[in-house]
């Protein structure tokens, strides 16, 4: 077996927030494969935030986003389950892109705007987003409600 790459064990740390100990063993069991181990780490991930889908997101953050020149912008209220994790940059940046994702579309409801295709990666959906960011931060989290104001020419 090769050696770990410390520049690939870091890298998924970011991207997955699974444990150290997790990142190597998926990387060993890969064969250094940093694709097969992130794809391993994020179902890993996924039943981690099943599990976590009944307790209670009573926190959270109402977050706005207005889009360059000012003629778009939306509102969002994201819940957590504590204002520790309402603080970190990680709910504030995924906050911003259900935000900023809000504003390229016409969603009728909360449950479209969670099946649409991530603006910045079509591979993903926005309840994708949630569900990584739920494994990461270790806390329930839900989109609740958002509006989009526009200014028509």
């Amino acid at each position: 077996m090769s050696k770990l790459n410390v520049e690939d064990i870091k890298k998924l740390r970011e991207l997955t927030g699974a444990g150290v100990l997790d990142i190597k063993n998926a990387l060993s069991e890969h064969d250094n494969d940093f694709e097969k181990a992130k794809e391993e780490l994020m179902e890993k991930g996924k039943a981690i935030a099943a599990k976590k889908a009944s307790r209670d997101a009573s926190d959270g953050l109402v977050f706005t986003y207005i889009h360059a020149g000012g003629k778009v912008g939306s509102m969002i209220l994201m819940s957590c389950e504590t204002d520790f994790v309402a603080k970190t940059d990680d709910f504030q940046n995924l906050c911003k892109e259900i935000a900023m994702q809000v504003c390229t579309g016409d969603y009728e409801n909360v449950e479209e705007l969670l099946s649409d295709e991530y603006i910045r990666d079509g591979s993903k959906k926005i309840s994708d987003l949630i569900t990584e960011a739920i494994a990461k931060l270790g806390e329930n989290m839900e989109l609740r409600k958002f509006v989009k104001y526009t200014v028509r020419d």
